[in-house]
């Protein structure tokens, strides 16, 4: 109806469809009895808002073709008769009600029925429709059953004389064409001169948003020299005297064909784009599918060379549009620079384009499968890589299919916060066995138990030496599973992460089995919020003796797991056989009462911690000078001590000062903050710091109630340290008065790299002069 101009009646207007009508004062009169069909709605290039207008009564009555159809679909014309209206989403659906139904077109089942029926051999069915589904089934237009019929027709040439099939949809349309253009048995003059007329008509289309054109439009495009030449590519709508694109997606290739044809008709790229920009969708692919010389060739030979400068200057926009895209963080553009890079089929190319700095980390958040098909070309190009990094998709068994090969290829894959289909599962550890693939992290994927058994399954030939399973909703049903991943026998696995899991004492003592077997490597295992209490204790302490077990840190943060549980792990830290490096028990509910059992383990000299975080945990005076007497051992090897917020107070800071003062204390690292100790408590750490027999190459005071009056003993402790790298004190109460001596003290000690002021008392005076010095933080 948006070629219908002037005015006309309801009356009129039936009668262009009179072969569908066989009384037009039957339908007036018996309006209850007319069904109206209107397709193609997206098409229509007008409001069907009623607001605002004077609507029509009298079927005989002339209007606007516009204001006869809302007369219409709103019940003013014709009240009583039926409507259905065929469209693909549009804005004007809005201002229609009634029943709505999806028309779904061809789902997988639908196409495969249809591959089979029209191959005579079922295996070249399958293997024409899998081709189509991994190429082009990421496309809404696959579920058409013309379309469908038209890949079928082009697959069956292409088999016949065994060529290759296309890879992409630009290469799909260039075989299309080239059979069109056949077909009209033309000189390749003449087929070069019908393509610029299609093109004409493709841009006008487009730009004045008609979908149809009238006998005389179309002669002034160029097409009266070629009488019924132009059928193949044309629709005539004789009743309407009307003529248009068989379908959109054609008219969009043969006005990219266009292009390239002749550059004396179109401006630059980046004009034609924009011009056409929100009606032309497909546009910028096909210019990219045909700015590559061996995608083009076929068509050359029956149109002719295609213009140098045009594919010269599309060449420099679609490198230069690149690049500046990838220097950005719009993953929409990102995706669509990628989906570019992969009609190309360039591998040269795409390294060309994207610089060593992007490619060595891609993210991608919420991808469709279009845009994993684009990606994982591009990452296959590029060749093997450090990090891959997918989230925010619901992971479809297709996704997992069309991302393998870059998976494969990536050392480090990240798919946190993704939702898993069940049959994507095994898809996704084969692709991590089969490749280089050394670290998996799924955080926050609720995989749950069942997905979980199939990821572990296939997951026993891989060569991952870490696997991150935080907040997967993982219960102790699941350890059966990480046990036997645990202990196969190819199995290289050294790091795991079960965080924010309902894995329970039943759980873990699963896991405390696999440490019993010569064929477990895991060294390192986290277990923050796992459900876990002193019950499992023994069962991990056994495990740690026995002989086996290559575990050398273990993280078990809010875990209740009580001084009872520590006497356990004490045990075990004074075994022979026991490895274990790293110890967390940040807030675990323990008391001073555990610290004479970790006194009796630090004094052992199998003990082999190097690094021991107490954190969050009330030890108290009594609990803590038990463990500086521990510290105080000769050879004692803890590197690394957090004490924070642990009740400690200033008799406590005055043995830690005399510790470090030692020369046998080896400690690093000492994190006391949050203790509300105040200038006189930290005083002797600082005397310590500067002593010659210190160590500490890094102190955490943050919160412990700092004022001015500690500032001359901090300075002095910075200039006198040989080792001090880096000072926290945030969170105290230094003011601007401090900052020119502290400042001052950083730039006499070029040793210290970093002195985090933040959230002290300063005002914005004293920013500037703070910003002068590179390694304060405020």
């Amino acid at each position: 109806m948006d070629s219908l101009e002037g005015q006309l009646s309801l009356e009129t207007l039936i009668q262009y469809s009179r072969h569908q009508v066989h009384s037009v004062l039957r339908v007036v009169e018996r309006p209850d009895d007319a069904l109206f069909v209107f397709d193609g709605l997206d098409e229509y290039s007008h409001s069907l808002d009623p607001a605002g207008r004077a609507l029509c009564s009298d079927a005989s009555q002339a209007a606007s073709a516009p204001l006869l159809l809302v007369s219409l679909l709103h019940g003013s014309l014709l009240k009583g008769a039926a409507f259905l209206v065929a469209t693909r989403p549009t804005g004007n659906l809005k201002f229609l009600s009634g029943a709505r139904v999806e028309a779904l077109g061809f789902l997988k089942p639908q196409r495969e029925a249809f591959f089979n029926s029209f191959f005579a051999d079922s295996s070249v069915a399958s293997r024409a429709l899998l081709h189509m589904e991994r190429t082009l089934g990421f496309y809404d237009f696959c579920t058409s059953p013309r379309f469908c019929w038209t890949v079928c027709f082009v697959y069956r040439s292409l088999i016949d004389s065994n060529a290759k099939l296309p890879e992409t949809l630009s290469q799909l349309f260039v075989e299309i064409l080239s059979h069109l253009i056949q077909s009209t048995s033309l000189t390749q003059d003449w087929n070069r001169k019908l393509v610029l007329a299609l093109g004409r008509m493709a841009s006008y289309c487009f730009l004045d948003k008609h979908s149809r054109c009238t006998k005389e439009q179309i002669n002034s495009f160029g097409f009266q020299q070629f009488l019924t030449a132009f059928a193949p590519f044309l629709r005539v709508e004789a009743e309407l005297e009307t003529v248009s694109f068989r379908s959109q997606l054609m008219q969009e290739f043969v006005l990219a064909l266009a292009f390239f044809l002749d550059g004396s008709e179109y401006e630059d790229v980046e004009k034609v784009l924009d011009k056409h920009k929100g009606a032309a969708k497909f546009l910028d692919l096909f210019l990219s599918g045909l700015s590559e010389p061996e995608q083009h060739r076929p068509l050359e030979t029956l149109v002719g060379e295609l213009d140098p400068d045009q594919m010269k200057g599309f060449r420099s926009w679609l490198k230069s549009g690149s690049e500046e895209t990838l220097k950005g963080y719009d993953k929409n553009k990102h995706y669509r620079c990628f989906r570019l890079l992969h009609q190309v089929q360039n591998a040269s190319l795409v390294k060309e384009i994207v610089p060593p700095l992007a490619h060595a980390c891609i993210y991608h958040r919420n991808p469709g499968l279009q845009d994993c098909v684009a990606l994982s070309y591009v990452i296959v190009c590029l060749g093997e890589r450090d990090r891959l990094s997918v989230s925010g998709a619901t992971v479809i068994k297709e996704m997992m299919e069309v991302l393998a090969p870059a998976l494969s290829l990536s050392h480090v894959v990240e798919l946190s916060d993704n939702s898993f289909q069940t049959e994507a599962v095994p898809r996704l550890a084969s692709a991590v066995s089969s490749g280089v693939t050394r670290e998996l992290n799924l955080t926050r994927s609720h995989l749950g138990d069942e997905k979980l058994k199939r990821l572990c399954a296939g997951l026993k030939d891989s060569k991952l030496h870490r696997l991150n399973l935080g907040s997967c909703r993982l219960t102790a049903a699941c350890c059966d599973d990480l046990l036997s991943l645990l202990t196969s026998e190819i199995s290289q696995l050294q790091a795991l992460e079960i965080t924010f899991n309902q894995i329970g004492d039943r759980g873990f003592k699963k896991l405390c089995k696999a440490m019993h077997s010569p064929l477990c490597r895991l060294q390192e295992l986290q277990m923050q919020t796992c459900d876990l209490t002193a019950a499992s204790m023994e069962d991990f302490a056994a495990a740690l003796c026995s002989g086996h077990s290559q575990l050398r840190k273990i993280n078990l943060t809010h875990n209740t797991v009580g001084d009872s549980g520590v006497k356990a792990l004490c045990n075990a830290l004074k075994h022979p056989f026991c490895k274990l490096q790293s110890l967390t028990l940040y807030d675990c509910g323990l008391t001073g009462a555990c610290c004479s059992h970790l006194k009796e383990a630090l004094m052992s000299e199998h003990f082999s911690l190097l690094e021991l975080d107490l954190s969050l945990n009330d030890l108290g005076q009594e609990g803590a000078l038990m463990l500086c007497q521990g510290l105080s051992r000769p050879g004692c090897p803890i590197r690394s001590l957090s004490l924070t917020r642990c009740e400690l107070t200033q008799t406590v800071f005055k043995e830690l000062g005399s510790l470090l003062r030692s020369g046998s204390c080896q400690m690093m690292f000492l994190l006391v903050g949050l203790n509300k100790v105040g200038d006189e408590g930290v005083r002797p750490l600082w005397d310590a710091v500067s002593h010659p027999s210190c160590s500490l190459e890094e102190l955490n005071v943050e919160m412990t109630r700092l004022t001015d009056a500690c500032v001359e003993d901090l300075c002095a402790a910075v200039r006198g340290s040989r080792t001090l790298k880096r000072l926290e004190l945030r969170n105290n109460s230094l003011t601007d008065a401090a900052v020119p001596a502290v400042i001052q003290a950083m730039r006499d000690n070029p040793n210290m790299e970093e002195l985090n002021l933040k959230y002290n008392d300063f005002s914005e005076d004293v920013f500037e002069m703070l910003e002068e010095c590179d390694n304060i933080r405020y």
